[in-house]
């Protein structure tokens, strides 16, 4: 039996973001298999396993914590751009970061440099502020992913501290 997701549908001017659908697996293993993506964000390219469980958690999140990480399309034509929301990740981390919705964001190559994280993240959060009730969210970006740390920062997330995790360098921002 499947549900209908909690995820609402948000569309801006060349994006919607929507609820993870089962046949959204395949783009999503082409994306975290791809080295490109993955090199910012813990370096190893995902295997199909480690995909299959991502999916299952973005959607367990909605129904669990109300929030969660939608697809990416263009909606021009459709095509599954990326993924993108807030989690609850429950990190070994110190600062810690329990209590704030974590945001993150993967897109796929072909449209790295087109503006679409800055044009999605914009409209996560903007959700997020109606949703969280003026609580903080923050999220961790590689020191050398310079194009998220613009995005980032664009989007109102301040540094707040530096540190490691699972023994690579990190900035957490916070907003």
């Amino acid at each position: 039996m499947r549900r209908e997701s909690l995820a609402p549908t948000i569309e801006t001017e060349r994006l919607v973001l929507r609820a993870h659908r089962l046949s959204d697996y395949d783009d999503c293993a082409a994306m975290w298999s791809d080295h490109l993506v993955t090199r910012f964000i813990g370096g190893v390219p995902a295997t199909l396993q480690e995909t299959w469980f991502r999916l299952l958690r973005y959607v367990g999140h909605w129904s669990l914590v109300g929030y969660g990480y939608w697809v990416i399309e263009d909606r021009q034509t459709g095509r599954f751009a990326g993924e993108i929301g807030f989690s609850d990740s429950r990190r070994d981390i110190r600062p810690s970061l329990d209590g704030m919705p974590e945001s993150g964001w993967a897109l796929v190559p072909w449209v790295h440099g087109r503006g679409y994280a800055q044009e999605a993240l914009a409209a996560a959060l903007a959700w997020g502020d109606a949703e969280f009730k003026q609580q903080k969210t923050c999220c961790i970006i590689s020191p050398d992913n310079l194009p998220s740390l613009r995005v980032a920062e664009k989007n109102g997330y301040v540094e707040f501290a530096r540190t490691a995790y699972k023994g690579s360098p990190i900035v957490i921002f916070k907003r």
